[in-house]
């Protein structure tokens, strides 16, 4: 238990037998349940996994970090000079502390993350936060990610490697520039506009959030993160970017980046299209929707009357041309205005976390 919160982490993990020890080993110990979800794995992860969940429960028991009749809370000394004090679940409903969970196919990272957030919500827990099982997330860090949820200022809490230049220094520069790309791209769809580097998966979301967002629904290949920041501002709620350094040790990345933005970009495109129509015209009524359309729309036109001017012979196609370009950039101007109409819409959900 964290400042009298309940606290639960997802690892998913594919193919991660070499790291996935460590992982489950150092999650700090004010987490109540860990949800270790083996998504489909062809190598020995599943079996490091059970063994690293039975000797971690057996410590929990034996140092009392798990009281099986409810009667001991435990103390544990708190983020290094935060001066906070952290308290160990006492309830016997988080026995055992870590849930080995098995994938029989491969589903994808957000396959296995809905898995855990289901599990989480059946568990009651107040928080739920996500680390991969490659390493790259430091548990150290995990208290910056819960914060603002426990002292309600944020619902959703995410990692930003990108605010600092010396954070993204390990970055390589292809991650760099994709991860730049997918960031404007989910600006536009999810409307939080001062959120960078939604590809971080290193989380933090509340119950309340969790339930609000419908994860049944949640994409499930690596974009998951960028899907669930659509569905969180199409309900509403607050998140802040937590800024990290960015942390690349012995994993190895299975992206393939050029089919990753493309699948990620059109899911994004839906999902933007999605999020127009459910909160800005069936949940509440606001007039960036109309400009939204009639920008697409516009542009839409301008290009359709460019084409067929230049597949046209005759005197007229020179003006053809101009007017054709004019339309466009109104449908421009039209975006760009329900860009500032979406940015005032959500400037008062988002908040970010510089230390």
């Amino acid at each position: 238990m964290y400042r009298d919160c309940t606290i639960g982490v997802v690892v998913p993990a594919y193919n991660e037998e070499s790291l996935i020890e460590t992982v489950i080993e150092t999650i700090p110990a004010y987490v109540d349940r860990i949800y270790v979800v083996d998504d489909g794995s062809t190598d020995d992860t599943w079996s490091v996994i059970r063994e690293s969940a039975r000797r971690v429960n057996e410590r929990a028991r034996r140092e009392g970090s798990i009281s099986v009749d409810g009667a001991r809370a435990v103390e544990a000394s708190g983020p290094r000079d935060q001066g906070v004090k952290l308290q160990v679940s006492e309830s016997s409903h988080f026995e055992p502390r870590v849930c080995p969970i098995q994938h029989e196919r491969n589903r994808g990272v957000g396959g296995a993350i809905k898995t855990g957030y289901r599990r989480a919500l059946d568990d009651g827990l107040d928080i739920t936060a996500v680390m991969g099982g490659d390493g790259q997330m430091d548990p150290n860090l995990l208290y910056k990610f819960l914060d603002p949820i426990v002292e309600d200022r944020a619902d959703y809490t995410k990692g930003n490697r990108l605010l600092y230049r010396e954070y993204r220094a390990e970055m390589p520069r292809f991650r760099f520039i994709g991860n730049s790309i997918l960031t404007f791209l989910t600006k536009i769809a999810s409307g939080y506009w001062k959120t960078m580097d939604p590809q971080n998966g290193y989380t933090a979301i509340s119950r309340e959030a969790l339930r609000a967002v419908e994860i049944d629904e949640m994409y499930e290949y690596y974009g998951y993160c960028n899907d669930l920041l659509v569905k969180l501002n199409t309900r509403g709620q607050r998140v802040a970017d937590v800024a990290m350094p960015a942390k690349y040790d012995e994993a190895e990345s299975s992206i393939t980046y050029p089919t990753y933005i493309w699948k990620v970009s059109g899911m994004l495109f839906r999902n933007y299209l999605w999020r127009l129509h459910v909160k800005h015209l069936i949940l509440d009524f606001h007039p960036l929707a109309l400009f939204y359309y009639a920008a697409v729309g516009t542009v839409g036109l301008g290009l359709t009357a460019w084409l067929w001017s230049l597949l046209t012979a005759g005197r007229v196609v020179f003006l053809h041309s101009i007017s054709s370009l004019l339309v466009v950039l109104f449908g421009i101007l039209l975006f760009l205005h329900a860009m500032v109409f979406d940015m005032r819409e959500s400037r008062d959900k988002e908040i970010q976390i510089r230390d």
